[in-house]
């Protein structure tokens, strides 16, 4: 799956984080990063699902991170819109997914 325009902004920071293509949820996302958080860092994140283009605006905490992996993140404010529109961006890649076997 891929996403376009990702960006996180570490609540309290004006730094630019190197980011590479997460893992999404409707609950939240792992991303690649070298960056390290803190367990509870708020993040705020914007991204573009690639099949339906739509905007997706959360705020996230960071639950676990792995040195020079990445972060698991729990969305903590995100509309039930944007859920909506993850799942069908989920269940659009597997349907593809699915053909391409």
């Amino acid at each position: 799956m891929s996403y376009r325009d990702l960006e996180v902004v570490y609540e309290g920071h004006s730094q630019e984080i190197p980011l590479r293509v997460p893992d999404l949820s409707t609950q939240g996302m792992f991303i690649n990063t070298p960056q390290i958080f803190p367990e509870g860092s708020v993040l705020k994140m914007k991204f573009r699902l690639c099949r339906t283009g739509f905007l997706v605006i959360a705020r996230g905490e960071v639950r676990y991170c792995l040195a020079e992996v990445g972060i698991g993140v729990e969305f903590v404010e995100i509309s039930e819109e944007a859920q909506q529109a993850i799942d069908e961006e989920i269940e659009m890649a597997e349907v593809s997914a699915h053909r391409g076997r």
